[in-house]
């Protein structure tokens, strides 16, 4: 006897066809939630990033035209003997960084401390409070992100021996000439050391450190740039030519 149409060997394409609308439905809901993590991933990782750093440039270029105007109360040191801040308050911007290698719209904040959340992941330079401060005897060391927050620091790895980075305050620019990177773990303090990597030695010359994670995305270790200081520009002479650029809203 054969079984009626529509009984239960009817239920099983109707039950496959359920399932398949069901994936259906789930796989179109997974695309839209990934493309939803791709869309804010790009907002993170390049627009914020864009419009983080469009705004410490021109929040730059506003510190410098103040300073331009205050230019008559800077202090006036020599290239080779060059004026020492005193110590800022915490998180207080003393500085602006420029570095002709990482192009001429580069003009970040630089404020003290390196707290993360005060001050690195507003996208500033931070300085470490025991370290040195710029034209000093012994290290002027500071840390910035590499990815994210403005990333500051992004092209660290870029730098070539001899680049010029400069630092600016209300007193004028100090150079320091890059001379080599070095990669090391988390823990890995000597870097900031009065002379880096040789904490027991007496400093005699002028260090600048750059630290950031690495690589990129990652914090398993830390990369370094060191540079040397090379001669101080006193407000009142301008700007050196490799930088004119970079400062050229300023005055």
């Amino acid at each position: 006897m054969t079984e009626p149409r529509g009984g239960r060997g009817a239920s099983k394409p109707r039950r496959r066809n359920v399932a398949r609308a069901v994936l259906g439905v789930l796989g179109e809901l997974l695309i839209t939630a990934g493309v939803g993590v791709l869309l804010f991933l790009g907002w993170s990782l390049w627009f914020n990033d864009l419009v983080v750093g469009n705004k410490l440039h021109e929040e730059s270029l506003e510190q410098a035209q103040a300073w331009e105007r205050d230019e008559a109360g800077a202090a006036h040191g020599t290239p080779q003997d060059p004026p020492v801040l005193g110590a800022p308050d915490s998180t207080e911007r003393f500085g602006l960084m420029i570095v002709p290698r990482w192009g001429a719209d580069y003009y970040r904040p630089i404020a003290e401390g390196v707290g993360t959340a005060a001050v690195l992941n507003k996208g500033q330079i931070g300085h470490y409070p025991k370290s040195q401060m710029p034209g000093a005897v012994g290290n002027f060391a500071v840390a910035a992100h590499r990815t994210s927050y403005g990333k500051p620091f992004n092209q660290i790895s870029s730098l070539s021996v001899g680049d010029h980075v400069y630092v600016e305050t209300a007193d004028g620019w100090y150079l320091y000439v890059f001379r080599n990177l070095e990669y090391v773990q988390p823990t890995a303090i000597g870097v900031i050391a009065e002379v880096p990597q040789s904490a027991a030695a007496t400093p005699e010359d002028r260090f600048m450190t750059m630290t950031s994670c690495n690589p990129l995305f990652s914090s398993a270790e830390r990369i370094i740039a060191y540079s040397v200081f090379d001669r101080f520009y006193p407000r009142a002479g301008g700007p050196p030519d490799d930088i004119a650029a970079t400062v050229a809203g300023v005055s």
